[in-house]
């Protein structure tokens, strides 16, 4: 393999409180669960994912003055990532409730925080540079307070020569903000890292290889998650290689397991792996997240 180049993870640092039903919920009445608390947020989960497989990672986000804040700091660092954290005076940490139901299914309820007011201004100018990566969790892109600087982070990559992947991060906000703008705001990338939902609503292809080939007149490589069915790799000029899901509990608790895919498609991709066996290594993480409680490597 390659030199593995130093990445950049722009994203969102949130707290996850992550609730599975016992049994079917009942409208207006009890019903059993069971409920913890882990690290959270797609950019903090994608950071701390690649320093586990020892990628050299620098996190960027924000977060509140808060505990937790601290410990939301703490828990990436402790993973072996270099945080550069700003701190919102006026805003609490982000929290993201996952409720998960009996059959596995998940339905999310997020406040972003002072995630959502990340600024230019929090982004290190030394972390950008010749030779290294930058990963961009949509979330500073689809919120309006954060905007400005996920469209700064990738003009600083781009000036620096850095190679640029991006996840747009949530269909229904996604939808709000609409493809067409942002497409236009992040602009020509080297990687965009959709779920196929999400790959729908860029291109309005329900068919993921079909959204694959529209998607690369915007990207140089294109890998479409599909969940339960695996990944796809496309790029302009090769043929789609496609890769089945490692088998995993039908109603496992799957938050996190995108994430995780990215990191181990980013560590093996930037490391000189071919598609095909960037797309096995991934699907292997993503399962790895399935089998335990928590988005992050080491649980809670």
């Amino acid at each position: 393999m390659t030199r593995m180049p130093p990445v950049v993870v722009v994203g969102d640092l949130l707290t996850d409180v992550l609730v599975r039903a016992g049994a079917p919920r009942t409208h207006a009445s009890d019903a059993p669960a069971v409920a913890s608390v882990h690290g959270g947020g797609s950019g903090g989960n994608v950071a701390a994912w690649l320093a586990t497989l020892g990628v050299p990672v620098t996190f960027v986000g924000r977060v509140g003055t808060d505990p937790y804040g601290t410990a939301a700091e703490d828990g990436l660092a402790r993973a072996g990532v270099r945080t550069e954290v700003a701190r919102d005076p006026d805003a609490p940490t982000g929290t993201c409730v996952v409720l998960v139901h009996a059959d596995g299914e998940r339905d999310f309820l997020v406040d972003p925080g002072a995630s959502a007011n990340l600024s230019p201004s929090d982004l290190p100018v030394g972390c950008f540079g010749p030779g290294r990566h930058l990963h961009l969790s949509g979330y500073p892109v689809l919120h309006a307070g954060s905007r400005a600087a996920a469209v700064a982070a990738v003009e600083r990559a781009r000036t620096a020569g850095m190679t640029v992947s991006v996840d747009p991060a949530s269909a229904a906000p996604l939808v709000e903000l609409g493809a067409a703008r942002f497409l236009d705001l992040i602009g020509p990338v080297d990687l965009l890292l959709p779920n196929a939902e999400e790959a729908a609503v860029l291109t309005g292809a329900p068919d993921p290889a079909t959204a694959a080939a529209m998607l690369s007149g915007h990207a140089r490589e294109v890998v479409i998650t599909l969940g339960a069915g695996g990944a796809l790799w496309s790029a302009a000029g090769s043929p789609t290689v496609r890769m089945p899901a490692d088998p995993v509990d039908a109603t496992a608790e799957t938050t996190g397991a995108g994430d995780a895919f990215a990191a181990g498609w980013l560590h093996s991709r930037l490391g000189g792996a071919r598609p095909t066996e960037a797309l096995r290594a991934a699907c292997a993480l993503a399962a790895e997240v399935v089998a335990r409680p928590g988005a992050r490597p080491g649980g809670p």
